[in-house]
């Protein structure tokens, strides 16, 4: 029985349907299914690189700039923090190549070019703070699917591009019930799932897909379903995903590193937006979170909570996906 059956027994009995360990089930056939199409392309695509190819990435930063001559198609900026030191691999969060193409730490590079490596120290941190709000909401995506069983009709609709200035990150969901207010207990519940996330150090893996590939992962999903095509042709019929552990969204990128990085956090608010029929309803999901390593008072993180449960402004997934879609990718 977990923490949460112990405190609220009554709460099982209703339309919540929390799950009823601490660790969900991940024998749901779509997820597995999922998992097993992006495993199998992750694969191909490794495969067609063929003969590997030299390329030369001029680092660019402490303890002194350096060029590596790296493999094309393959390595990453996190094989480069490899040939710095132990350091440049436990704090960068994110990769800045040829000046300013932020680019995810586990994806190959494919040319040469300049590389920085970026942690949430550096002088203008507003990139990887951007990378550390988008992968907040992909995080909660994930807790979300992990919080609720089967039954509660949970569907992941999207999630904002990140605002910093709006003061908490969002993932957009459609829930069995029209009448969810969730108590302070489930919230903290919530947050708890994140640093769950957070601890297990899931690093975040990029995939490219096509536009067919992309349909047959999520063909069980409406509201994914629905999007794929817009977001295609904004990329010339291409689609990018990212894994965590087992949880698979679509996302333009790029986020940071791993789920490591993920310090205090703290789920606010859930805001219904509005009914989706007789039966399910969007819910707006807020959180805020810190980096690794920041500390703030009780009272000042207080007033980051208080700003957070405020409803995030973001275009609502209730209004016209093609006006959505660049926000979903961004």
């Amino acid at each position: 029985m977990s923490i949460i059956q112990k405190i609220r027994p009554s709460l099982w009995n209703k339309m919540m349907k929390w799950k009823k360990s601490s660790e969900r089930n991940f024998s749901n056939a779509s997820i597995e299914r999922r998992n097993t199409l992006f495993t199998e392309e992750q694969g191909r695509q490794r495969e067609r690189v063929g003969r590997i190819e030299k390329i030369e990435v001029r680092y660019l930063g402490l303890p002194q700039d350096v060029t590596f001559v790296m493999n094309r198609d393959i390595s990453t900026p996190y094989n480069c923090a490899q040939h710095l030191s132990g350091g440049h691999c436990k704090r960068s969060a994110l990769a800045l190549v040829d000046g300013n193409v932020a680019w995810d730490m586990h994806r190959p590079l494919p040319d040469n070019c300049t590389l920085q490596l970026l942690h949430f120290m550096v002088a203008d941190p507003h990139v990887v703070n951007k990378a550390f709000w988008r992968s907040c909401s992909f995080m909660l995506g994930a807790a979300l699917q992990n919080a609720f069983k089967e039954e509660a009709d949970l569907q992941l609709h999207s999630f904002p591009g990140p605002n910093i200035k709006s003061g908490s990150f969002v993932h957009d969901i459609v829930l069995g019930s029209k009448t969810w207010e969730p108590t302070k207990f489930e919230l903290r519940a919530l947050s708890a799932e994140m640093i769950k996330l957070a601890t297990k150090d899931f690093k975040f893996e990029r995939l490219e897909v096509d536009h067919d590939l992309a349909m047959e992962m999520f063909k069980d999903s409406q509201y994914k379903s629905e999007q794929l095509p817009s977001i295609s042709n904004q990329n010339q019929g291409r689609v990018v995903v990212y894994r965590l552990g087992k949880h698979i969204d679509i996302s333009r990128g790029p986020m940071i590193a791993s789920s490591r990085f993920l310090g205090k956090c703290t789920v606010t608010a859930a805001h219904k937006l509005a009914d989706e029929d007789d039966k399910k309803a969007f819910y707006r999901i807020q959180g805020v979170a810190l980096p690794t390593g920041f500390v703030l008072n009780h009272v000042t993180f207080g007033t980051l909570e208080e700003r957070a449960r405020k409803l995030n402004p973001a275009r609502q997934p209730n209004e016209p996906f093609e006006e959505l879609s660049h926000m979903q990718m961004a």
